[in-house]
């Protein structure tokens, strides 16, 4: 299944390159993340893997709420471009929301750190501004899609929500190991799911 990975930033395996701590310490944290848990996460630990002295991470993180913040922060602002990218090229509005709805699973199956941290409850606002700045920019993009189609008189944010819903439940459910594998077969039977689970014209109210 082709992806809109590549049009985002690569994470570096370990160590500090370059001269750029705070982006080493987010891709630390993004590893330990995926092998640890939240609960395994700590800035000694992404100090170490980054190559850094166990005080380095503090003249940008001041706690571990706040790197989770910096993380789920990044996450939002990627998954807006990765948005933006997918419905640029496209004038008719259900294609466009059908192709937000396709990027927000690609995106969720290739960042699934940052994914799972932009909604859960473990990630505290720690810095609100920058992180919902970050994610508001994500929700208005989905929400001026699912308004293009939706019937005259819904509320925006209805729409919105009950958009939403399909392409993160999905992605959720891909996460969480929960389809049927043989819906997964291959990925051309992936990605065939799910467009037809986001495909705008069929859900919206």
């Amino acid at each position: 299944m082709s992806t809109l990975s590549d049009a985002l930033p690569e994470t570096r395996t370990d160590r500090y390159h370059h001269g750029d701590l705070r982006a080493a310490l987010l891709d630390a944290a993004v590893h330990v993340l995926a092998e640890q848990g939240v609960s395994g996460l700590s800035l000694r630990e992404c100090a170490r893997r980054a190559g850094v002295s166990h005080a380095a991470p503090y003249r940008h993180f001041p706690s571990k709420e706040a790197l989770l913040a910096a993380i789920a922060s990044q996450g939002f602002a990627w998954l807006y471009e990765v948005g933006v990218a997918a419905m640029a090229p496209i004038a008719d509005p259900v294609a466009r929301l059908d192709a937000y709805g396709l990027s927000y699973v690609q995106f969720a199956l290739a960042h699934p750190q940052h994914f799972r941290l932009m909604f859960t409850s473990e990630c505290t606002l720690v810095a609100p501004t920058a992180q919902e700045q970050s994610a508001d920019r994500a929700y208005v993009l989905l929400r001026d899609a699912a308004a293009a189609v939706s019937a005259p008189g819904v509320d925006p944010d209805v729409a919105a929500v009950a958009y939403w819903s399909r392409p993160h439940g999905l992605a959720m459910l891909l996460l969480d190991a929960r389809i049927p594998a043989v819906r997964m077969a291959s990925p051309e039977a992936l990605e065939e799911l799910i467009r037809a689970t986001v495909h705008g014209d069929r859900w919206t109210p």
